[in-house]
C-alpha cells in the first residue's frame, strides 16, 4: 500500500512533465523551415517586421503557421517598400506554403530561381505581387499545379502573353490590370478551364474579344476595361452562365449591345462606357441587373419602356449618348442614381412614380429637352442627395415641396425656364451646399431666410429678374465660397460679404449704388471680383491693390473716380468705362469718352505688358509672381531689409544627397529671406524665397507660417518625421525637400530651384508659345508619372490639396516636378476658417463634388490633372472669362467630329501625326474631368493611356 502511495506523486509529476513539455514538442517547426525563416530575417533587417529569432517564427508578425504550429502556412510581406528581390528565392524553402503576399513593394524583377523553386510547392495556392514595380514581359509559370490566385497587377510588364500561364492547371483567379501588356486578349489560362475571375484592365491589348474566353465556363467576373480592344462584343457572351461583372469601359467596341445579355441571369454588373456602341438599347438588357453603365456612346433611340422597373435595380446611367424621346414612367423603388444626362430627351419629367423613390439618391436630368413643370412629387424622395435638372425647358414655379428633401447638399435647376419667387421651403435645406438656379425668369426678392442656410458653399441666381437689395446678414454664410448675382434687378448698397468667398463675387449688370465698400479688405481669400455694369460711384479703394488672392477685378461701366491704383501684374484689371477715372501711366487727365476709356485700358495693358517684359530680362525666364497668396500675416516688407533674419530653433537635413549636404548652409539661407526681394513666387499656403548658397548654388526657401491653426505640425519632432517620409521619396518628376528649419513663428523647407519658372508661366503668361507639342505631351507624362508614384506610395497614397499648372514646377521645357506635396501632411482642414474646399484646390480645378463631399480623393486629383491636360491641349487658362475650362471642353466634346476645335490650332495644324495624339490626349483629358468620380479613371492607367497614345 505503502508503494503505491509513493507511486501516486511519481504519476502526478509524470503527466505534469508530459503536458509541461508535450506542447512544445508538438509546436516545433522543422529545421529547415526555422532556419529558412533566420536566413530570412536577416536578409530583411532593415524593414519594420520586428522579427525575433529568438522565438519561434510562428510568433513573428506577419507569419501564420497550421493549427498544430507544425508548418508555415502564409507569408505576407505587403508595404515594407522592399526594393531587392533577393528574398524571393528563400521563401520557396519553406514547401509548406499556401499564400505569398509581397504586394504593395517597390519589386522590379522576378527571380528565375524563384519561378523554379516556388513552383514546385504544391500546395501553393496564393501568390500576390501586385503593386511592385516588375518589368519586363510576363514569366512562364512552370509547375505551381495548386495555385489558384495569381495577382501581378499595378506593375510595368510589358510585352505579348501566349503560353506564360497555360501550366497553371488549377488557376481561378488571374489579375493582370495596370500593366503595359499588348496583343492579342490571352486564351491560355489554365488547362482545367476553371478560370473564375479574370481582371486584364487599363493595359494595351487589342483586337476582339477571343471565343475561347467563352470556354471558361466558371467565369464570374471578366474585366477588361481600359484597353484598346474593338469589334462587337460576341453573342457567345451568353454562354457564360455564371458571369455577375462584366466591365468593358473605355475601349474602342462598336456596334450594337447585344441583346444576349439580358439572358444572363447571375450577371449584376455591366459596364460598357466610353466606347462606340451605337442604335438602340436593347429591351430586357436590365432583366437581371443591379448596375448598367452605357455612358459616353452613340446610344440612340428611345430607353426602352422596360429598362428602369426590374425591381433589382439600383444605378443607370446613360448620360451622354443620342438617345430621344420619353423617360419611361415605370422605374424600380429600388434605384439609387439614375443619370440621363446629355441626351436628346423630352417630354415631362414623370411626375407619379417619383412618390415610391425613397431610396433615390442621385437624379441627373440635365442638359436635355425636358418640358412642363417640375414635379411636386420629387420632393417624396426624401433620400435625395443630389438633384440635376440644369439645362432644359422646364416651366412652371419651383415647387415648396423640395423643402422636404432634408438630404439635398446639390440642387442644379439652371438654364430652364422657371418663373415665380424662391419658395420659403427651400430654407428646410440646411445640408445644401450648392444652390444653383441661374438664368431662369425668377422674380421678387433674394429671401432673407438664405442667411439662415449655414452649409452653403456655392450659390447661383444670376440670369433671373430679382430685384431689392441683398440681405443684410448674408456675411452669416461663413462657408460660402461663390456667390454669383449678376444679371438682374438688385439695388442699394453692397452689404458685407462673408470673410470665406474665394471662388468669386459677382455682382455685376445690376443697380448698385454707392462706393466700393471697405469690408471687402475681409475678403483675403477671393480670386475674382466682378462689379462691372453697376452705378457704384468714389474711387478705386489701395486695399484691393493688397488683396493677395485677387487675378481679376471687374470694374467697367460705372461711375468711380480718381486714380487707378498700381495693381499687381498677375492681376487682370478691367475699368473702361468710367469716365472720370485717372490712368497715371498716360496722363493725369480723366478721360472724356468712351473711346479714351479704352485707351486707358489699352495702355494699362501695354503698360502691364512692359513691366512683365522688364522682370523677364531680369531674372531671365524666371518665376512670375503666382495669383494665389496666403490668406494672413502675409504682408512683405517694402525696404531691402525690414525684418532681421528668423532665429533657426532647429534645423535638419532631409536629403542623402552629399552635394546638397555640403551646399545648404542654413544660416545664408535664412539671411535671404529676411529680404523681400528674395522672394520668386507666392502661393495659397507659402512664399518662395531664392536663396543663394556660400558655393554659388541657388535653392528655393519655402515659408509657412506656423502660427496659422490650419497648420497642424503638433510637436517638431512629429513634424520631423512627416518631412523625412517625404524626403526619401525618389522620383524625377516631384519636388521633395531637401532640409527643413524651425524658427518661433515659420517653417522653412528647402527644395532644388528651378529658374523656369511654373507651368503656368511658359503656357499662359510672358513665355507663352514657348511650349511645341513634343513638350507638352513629355510634360503631361512627366506630371502623370509623378502623381501616379504619389498615389501608390507604400506608406498610402499623397494627396494634393492644390494641384494646378501653378504648383508645377519646370526643370526644363520637358521635364516637370510636382509641388506642394507636403500640405496633405501639415495641413488640417478642420480648422480653416471655410470648408475643405477653401483649402483644397484652385479655381478651375476643384472637381465638382468637393462641393458636398468636402474631401479631397484621389479621383479628385485625377479631375485637377485633367484640367491640366486640357490646358496643354488648347492652350487656355483653366478659368477664361468666367467660364471653366472643364465645362467648356466637355459641352464642346460632345460630337466626336467637332473634337479638333477644342485643339489649340497653332499645335494641332503642324502634322497630321501631331493632331492624332493631340486627339488621343483629349480622350483621356476628358475622362480625367467626368463629372462621376467613379467614372474616372484611376492614374494608373492614365499614364499607361497617355503612353499608348504616342
Amino acid at each position: 500500500m505503502k508503494k503505491r502511495e509513493e507511486s501516486i506523486p511519481l504519476l502526478h509529476f509524470s503527466l505534469f512533465f508530459m503536458f509541461l513539455f508535450c506542447p512544445l514538442v508538438f509546436s516545433e517547426l522543422p529545421s529547415n523551415q526555422r532556419n529558412a525563416m533566420i536566413d530570412l530575417s536577416n536578409l530583411l533587417n532593415k524593414t519594420d517586421l520586428s522579427w525575433n529569432i529568438s522565438k519561434e517564427p510562428c510568433s513573428w508578425n506577419r507569419v501564420t503557421c497550421s493549427s498544430g504550429n507544425s508548418s508555415i502556412t502564409e507569408i505576407s510581406l505587403s508595404g515594407f517598400s522592399l526594393s531587392s528581390s533577393d528574398f524571393l528565392p528563400r521563401l520557396c524553402k519553406i514547401d509548406s506554403l499556401r499564400r505569398i503576399d509581397v504586394s504593395n513593394n517597390a519589386l522590379t524583377l522576378i527571380p528565375e530561381g524563384f519561378i523554379k523553386d516556388c513552383g514546385k510547392i504544391g500546395g501553393l495556392e496564393l501568390l500576390n505581387i501586385s503593386r511592385n514595380r516588375l518589368v519586363g514581359p510576363l514569366p512562364t509559370f512552370q509547375g505551381f499545379v495548386g495555385l489558384k490566385f495569381l495577382d501581378l497587377s499595378f506593375n510595368s510588364l510589358n510585352g505579348n502573353i501566349n503560353l506564360q500561364l497555360d501550366g497553371l492547371i488549377a488557376l481561378k483567379s488571374l489579375n493582370l490590370s495596370a500593366n503595359h501588356f499588348s496583343g492579342l486578349i490571352p486564351t491560355n489560362l489554365g488547362k482545367a478551364m476553371d478560370l473564375e475571375q479574370l481582371e486584364l484592365s487599363a493595359n494595351a491589348f487589342e483586337g476582339r474579344i477571343p471565343d475561347q474566353i467563352m470556354g471558361y465556363q466558371s467565369l464570374t467576373l471578366i474585366d477588361l476595361g481600359v484597353n484598346n480592344l474593338s469589334g462587337p462584343v460576341p453573342d457567345r457572351i451568353k454562354d457564360l452562365s455564371k458571369l455577375e461583372v462584366l466591365i468593358l469601359s473605355s475601349n474602342n467596341f462598336r456596334g450594337q449591345i447585344p441583346a444576349a445579355i439580358s439572358n444572363i441571369r447571375t450577371l449584376s454588373r455591366f459596364a460598357a462606357n466610353q466606347n462606340h456602341f451605337e442604335g438602340t438599347i436593347p429591351s430586357g438588357i436590365t432583366r437581371f441587373l443591379k448596375n448598367l453603365d452605357l455612358s459616353y456612346n452613340k446610344l440612340n433611340g428611345s430607353i426602352p419602356t422596360d429598362m428602369l422597373s426590374p425591381s433589382n435595380l439600383q444605378s443607370v446611367d446613360l448620360s451622354y449618348n443620342l438617345l430621344n424621346g420619353l423617360i419611361p414612367s415605370n422605374i424600380s423603388p429600388s434605384l439609387v442614381r439614375l443619370r440621363l444626362g446629355s441626351n436628346s430627351l423630352d417630354g415631362p419629367i414623370p411626375s407619379s412614380v417619383f412618390g415610391k423613390l425613397e431610396k433615390l439618391m442621385y437624379l441627373e436630368l440635365e442638359n436635355n429637352s425636358l418640358t412642363e413643370l417640375i414635379p411636386p412629387e420629387l420632393g417624396s424622395c426624401l433620400s435625395l442627395a443630389l438633384l440635376n435638372l440644369a439645362g432644359n425647358n422646364l416651366t412652371g414655379t419651383l415647387p415648396g415641396q423640395l423643402g422636404n428633401l432634408s438630404h439635398l447638399q446639390v440642387m442644379k435647376l439652371q438654364s430652364n425656364r422657371l418663373v415665380g419667387e424662391i419658395p420659403v421651403e427651400i430654407a428646410l435645406l440646411q445640408k445644401l451646399s450648392t444652390l444653383n438656379v441661374s438664368w431662369n425668369l425668377l422674380n421678387g426678392t433674394i429671401p432673407s431666410w438664405i442667411s439662415s442656410m449655414r452649409n452653403l458653399v456655392n450659390v447661383n441666381l444670376q440670369g433671373n429678374s430679382l430685384s431689392g437689395s441683398i440681405p443684410y446678414d448674408i456675411s452669416r454664410l461663413n462657408s460660402l465660397l461663390e456667390l454669383q448675382l449678376g444679371e438682374n434687378q438688385l439695388t442699394g448698397k453692397i452689404p458685407v460679404m462673408p470673410a470665406t468667398l474665394q471662388i468669386a463675387l459677382n455682382l455685376s449688370s445690376n443697380l448698385f449704388v454707392g462706393p466700393i465698400p471697405d469690408s471687402f479688405q475681409r475678403l483675403t481669400g477671393l480670386e475674382v471680383l466682378d462689379l462691372s455694369n453697376n452705378q457704384l460711384t468714389g474711387e478705386i479703394p489701395t486695399f484691393l491693390t493688397e488683396m493677395r488672392s485677387l487675378t481679376r477685378l471687374l470694374l467697367s461701366n460705372n461711375q468711380l473716380s480718381g486714380i487707378i491704383p498700381k495693381f499687381p501684374s498677375w492681376l487682370t484689371l478691367e475699368a473702361r468705362g468710367n469716365e472720370h477715372l485717372t490712368n497715371t501711366t498716360t496722363s493725369n487727365t480723366s478721360p472724356k469718352s468712351a473711346k479714351k476709356g479704352k485707351s486707358v485700358a489699352a495702355a494699362l495693358l501695354i503698360g502691364f505688358a512692359a513691366a512683365l517684359f522688364a522682370v523677364g530680362l531680369v531674372t531671365g525666364l524666371a518665376i512670375s509672381i503666382s495669383r494665389r497668396y496666403y490668406r494672413v500675416n502675409d504682408e512683405q516688407p517694402q525696404s531691402a531689409e525690414d525684418v532681421p533674419p528668423p532665429q533657426v530653433i532647429q534645423g535638419n537635413l532631409l536629403t542623402a544627397n552629399g552635394i546638397h549636404r555640403s551646399n545648404i548652409n542654413f544660416t545664408k539661407a535664412m539671411e535671404a529671406v529676411a529680404y523681400s526681394k528674395n522672394i520668386m513666387l507666392k502661393t495659397k499656403f507659402s512664399t518662395y524665397y531664392k536663396a543663394i548658397m556660400p558655393s554659388g548654388s541657388s535653392y528655393f526657401v519655402k515659408r509657412i507660417n506656423l502660427s496659422d491653426k490650419i497648420f497642424q505640425f503638433g510637436s517638431h519632432d512629429k513634424f520631423w518625421r512627416e518631412l523625412e517620409v517625404l524626403g526619401k521619396l525618389s522620383n524625377s518628376n516631384v519636388m521633395t525637400p531637401l532640409a527643413y528649419v524651425l524658427s518661433v513663428d515659420n517653417a522653412y523647407l528647402f527644395y532644388e530651384f528651378f529658374p523656369k519658372g511654373t507651368l503656368f508661366d511658359v503656357l499662359h503668361g510672358s513665355l507663352e508659345n514657348a511650349l511645341d507639342w513634343a513638350s507638352r505631351y513629355s510634360i503631361a507624362v512627366g506630371v502623370a508619372q509623378g502623381l501616379s508614384f504619389l498615389q501608390g506610395c507604400t506608406s498610402g497614397p499623397i494627396l494634393l490639396l492644390d494641384l494646378s499648372s501653378r504648383n508645377i514646377m519646370l526643370k526644363s521645357l520637358k521635364e516637370p516636378q510636382i509641388g506642394d506635396i507636403e500640405l496633405c501632411k501639415v495641413i488640417d482642414p478642420s480648422k480653416s476658417t471655410g470648408s475643405l474646399s477653401m483649402v483644397a484646390g484652385s479655381v478651375g480645378y476643384i472637381p465638382p463634388e468637393y462641393a458636398y463631399t468636402m474631401r479631397v480623393t484621389m479621383a479628385g486629383n485625377v479631375y485637377s490633372f485633367g484640367v491640366i491636360l486640357l490646358e496643354l491641349l488648347t492652350g487656355k487658362p483653366a478659368v477664361s472669362e468666367g467660364t471653366e475650362l472643364a465645362k467648356w471642353a466637355l459641352s464642346n466634346s460632345v460630337r466626336q467630329d467637332k473634337w479638333d476645335h477644342i485643339l489649340d490650332p497653332n499645335i494641332s495644324r503642324t502634322s497630321l501625326a501631331i493632331r492624332s495624339q493631340m486627339l488621343q490626349v483629349l480622350k483621356v483629358a476628358l475622362g480625367c474631368v467626368n463629372v462621376s468620380p467613379e467614372a474616372r479613371p484611376k492614374m494608373k492607367n492614365v499614364l499607361r493611356m497617355l503612353l499608348n497614345a504616342r
